[in-house]
């Protein structure tokens, strides 16, 4: 059996510099996949530059950060924004609205990226939850794309719904930087047969992301994700780098 590895920075389009530590990761490093964020104001100049970077580029399904594309009631709060907290969101969501956000959600990706989405993926693992599930198991099912899959439970669900998905799921996000360039190379050493996914947050630190809990963690993900030396002990180790189109 051989390793294969997707290294996918999670929230292209989040901010202007979290889009640029994106590419530049991939240009340099191991980045081999993105999910973005179509809610976000995507600038035109990162968009075409993400279309000819050569990324494997999914969708980051979201619902529950800033506003929606459509206009499902259960889905926001007294103000009109997407309620933060995941199990709140998903509690509170119908499951006719989640539909109506997701499609449109899939729609602005086409339009943006002249092409269907390489997989879905949630924001918040907000997908880990009924009846968010079943909605985005559906929407990848009428694609024809793979999910991301957290857990054992969530990879069951996934094939037992006839969608692929990676062997294996490695990440964090908080509260402290999980990619450092230490833990990088430990993993890439132990790195099991199959496919495994490394959920990543690299990106470069600007005002628009001192709101986030994980905001100038990115940047340690830059250096643990972002170069040559992880490059080179990736291809030292035998080791497959591919996006979620390749399953």
């Amino acid at each position: 059996m051989i390793r294969r590895l997707i290294v996918n920075a999670d929230d292209f389009g989040l901010t202007p510099q979290v889009s640029a530590g994106i590419l530049t990761a991939h240009r340099h490093g191991i980045v081999s996949s993105t999910t973005a964020l179509v809610t976000a104001a995507l600038d035109a100049d990162a968009v075409s530059a993400l279309r000819e970077s050569g990324l494997g580029v999914g969708l980051h399904v979201n619902l529950t950060l800033g506003r929606p594309l459509s206009r499902g009631r259960s889905l926001v709060d007294a103000s009109g924004r997407f309620v933060r907290d995941p199990r709140q969101a998903a509690a509170r969501a119908a499951s006719r609205d989640i539909e109506r956000e997701v499609t449109a959600q899939i729609e602005k990706f086409t339009s943006l990226m002249r092409r269907s989405p390489t997989h879905l993926d949630t924001h918040h693992h907000v997908g880990l939850l009924d009846p968010v599930t079943d909605v985005v198991l559906d929407a990848a099912r009428s694609l024809g794309v793979p999910v991301r899959s957290q857990n054992e439970s969530a990879r069951a669900r996934a094939r037992s719904a006839g969608l692929r998905t990676p062997d294996h799921f490695f990440g964090e996000s908080g509260p402290g930087p999980y990619w450092s360039l230490v833990r990088t190379l430990a993993h890439l050493k132990k790195l099991p047969f199959g496919v495994s996914e490394f959920m990543a947050h690299p990106g470069w630190f600007d005002d628009e992301l001192a709101y986030s809990r994980y905001g100038r963690q990115r940047e340690t993900e830059m250096v643990g994700l972002g170069t040559p030396a992880v490059r080179a002990a990736v291809e030292s180790l035998g080791i497959g780098l591919c996006h979620f189109g390749a399953l």
